[in-house]
């Protein structure tokens, strides 16, 4: 399955213009400019599944750090600021990672 077969390659294109400069990104403009935020849970499962590379179950800080690659391969990696943000704004227990229920309750904050 493809990002695309969930959102759509315009709103990702915009998604992405919005965060092209360094420690520039945020994860809840992000995902409601990609339309994230008004999927389904099980759209949002689906992404989950996408992002989630080596299919651990969990999106660890690695996977992170490639997040806005899974939607274009051109797009940068996020520095280590934005990807330590972004994983303490997703890992509500504390255990280094964002699980798929963690997920869900990110996109939809």
């Amino acid at each position: 399955m493809a990002i695309t077969d969930i959102l759509s390659a315009k709103d990702i294109e915009s998604a992405l213009s919005s965060c092209q400069a360094d420690d520039s990104f945020n994860y809840k403009s992000f995902f409601s400019t990609v339309g994230l935020s008004g999927k389904t849970p099980d759209q949002i499962k689906k992404v989950f599944g996408i992002l989630d590379q080596d299919k651990s179950g969990f999106i660890e800080e690695e996977e992170l750090q490639l997040f806005l690659k899974n939607f274009s391969s051109s797009a940068r990696v996020l520095t280590s600021t934005e990807t330590k943000a972004f994983l303490a704004a997703g890992d509500t227990d504390g255990d280094g990672k964002i699980g798929v229920e963690e997920f869900q309750s990110l996109v939809k904050a």
